[in-house]
């Protein structure tokens, strides 16, 4: 999460501190087809006031008028359950030696949903998505962090052009103002958020890029 106050928590997909601050989750077999279930996926309770997004650390989510965005799921659609207040696309993600994987993420695109992100999310199958998407308007300097955010990720940053930047593993952190950062190595204009250790199942090897190939996502697999 990040806080995007200004960008995000540190610019994660909590909450990016983009130094001022700044946030995808995939299933294990995302590329083979991954598959979601109808039923939504549990959450932790809902905090009242958690770092959320783009800016700096220790920044709360807005209550208004995004009160509930990310607290619990959406009614499924097309085999997939969104979290509440965020839409989806389709991707195609190409890894450095040419390989392409097909996915569908959650995408967080205004500032509200990248200081959000996945706060509280406990489900590792993100409701059948492969992963979050956060996107910005322009390439930022910053770091991503884990406040409030129980399940380990991996976070993958990418340049304007959709071009690899650098990757790395974020640790669980309670809900307050002290977690670490976790910067990405140059600007950056998207970053991918996926379960630990998921980046490889989701196309993101080597110099990997991706392209957004829809606003909706297609029928999901069956299980």
């Amino acid at each position: 999460m990040t806080d995007d106050a200004d960008l995000q928590r540190p610019v994660r997909r909590r909450a990016v501190a983009l130094v001022v601050a700044l946030g995808l989750v995939l299933v294990a077999a995302a590329c083979a087809g991954s598959s979601g279930s109808d039923a939504g996926p549990s959450t932790t309770a809902a905090g009242a006031s958690v770092v959320a997004g783009a800016t700096t650390a220790g920044s709360t989510a807005p209550t208004t008028p995004n009160e509930g965005l990310g607290e619990g799921w959406a009614p499924a659609v097309r085999g997939r359950t969104p979290l509440r207040g965020f839409s989806e696309v389709a991707v195609t993600v190409t890894a450095g030696d040419g390989t392409t994987c097909e996915v569908c993420l959650l995408a967080a695109t205004t500032s509200a949903q990248r200081e959000r992100g996945l706060m509280e999310v406990t489900d590792e199958d993100l409701g059948g998505y492969d992963g979050m998407l956060f996107e910005y308007d322009q390439p930022v300097d910053g770091a991503f962090w884990m406040r409030n955010t129980p399940m380990p990720l991996s976070i993958a940053y990418f340049d304007a052009e959709r071009t690899f930047v650098s990757a790395t593993d974020m640790a669980p952190c309670a809900d307050v103002p002290t977690c670490r950062d976790y910067p990405a190595d140059a600007p950056f204009a998207y970053a991918l958020e996926v379960p630990e250790g998921r980046l490889p199942a989701v196309g993101v090897t080597g110099r990997a890029t991706f392209e957004i190939t829809g606003v909706r996502c297609p029928l999901a697999p069956a299980a």
